[in-house]
This record gives C-alpha cells, structure tokens and sequence, in this order.
C-alpha cells in the first residue's frame, strides 16, 4: 500500500453542489430557489403566511396552558410490572419498594422527579411501596393484597383549609 493509494471508503466524503455555475450544472440561474421574489431572497420567509388572510394559528381559539416551569416528570408504574419483577426474583417483596430499588430491579431506567404507581395488571404480593403519587385503584389493589402504599408528595390544600 502506497500513500497515494489511501481513501476513504465509498460513500464517506460527499462532494459539495456547485450552486449557481451554468445551465448545464442544473442548479444554475436560480440555484435551486425557484422564481423570483421573497422566498428567493436569504432569511425572510413568512411562516403560516396565507396570502394576507387570517392564519389559522390566529383563526383558532387560545386554550390552556403547560406549566413547564413547576411540572414533575414522573416514572410511571403498573402493578403488573411490580408482579412480574417479584415473580422473576429482581424485586424483594418484603423490602420497601421505592424508586431507588426500582432501579435497581431493572423496572427503571432512571428514577426522574418521582414515580407514581397505577392500577394496571394484578398484585398478588404483600408489599410495602413508598412512591411521590398513586391511583385510587392502584391503592386499593395494593391495600386488597395486603400491602401499604406510603405517598410522598404534599397534598394540595383545598380552599379553606389552614396550612399545617
């Protein structure tokens, strides 16, 4: 092997379009850009521009809102999960189960703000969960089998009711 003969593999280098140099280049005149006018021109374009009619991201109502700023993403987790980790032998029914030992089971990749556990699938199990938020389902499904369900997050006051 000689040093002129050094390439690289086929495909790994693209050659650049020579933009505007000739008919024959096919990409020449307007480069590519079509006619004439606004959208010829570099930087101005008018996004949902309708031809001076209202557009539609005006015509439509504004409706609700995201809180991004205060929301938590939560890891969620159905019961049938928790069985099937305990039926594998990753999960230890008599431990208590939390986002740190969920992890741990494989259940979860990461544990992110919380998880909250939902009434999907069956528990046969007696366990002990210690998670930020629960369904009512998931909760009776747990306490049915004989197990508790320990919430982390605050619950909201409602209107009225003295800070504690």
């Amino acid at each position: 092997m000689k040093l002129q003969e050094l390439a690289g593999r086929p495909g790994a280098r693209k050659t650049r379009k020579r933009i505007g140099r000739g008919i024959g280049s096919g990409k020449g005149k307007t480069g590519g850009r079509g006619g004439k006018g606004q959208t010829a021109r570099s930087g101005v374009r008018i996004k949902g521009f309708e031809g001076g009619q209202m557009p539609l991201h005006r015509r439509l109502p504004k409706r609700g809102f995201k809180n991004v700023k205060f929301a938590r993403k939560l890891n969620e987790v159905n019961l049938g999960r928790l069985q099937q980790a305990i039926d594998a032998g990753r999960l230890d029914p008599a431990a208590r189960i939390d986002a740190a030992t969920l992890v741990d089971a494989g259940i979860l990749r990461r544990a992110k703000d919380g998880v909250r556990l939902l009434g999907g699938g069956e528990i046969k199990a007696k366990i002990a969960v210690s998670v930020f938020g629960a369904s009512k389902s998931a909760v009776a499904a747990v306490e049915k089998a004989g197990g508790t369900v320990e919430i982390l997050a605050p619950r909201a006051r409602r209107a009225g009711e003295p800070a504690a």
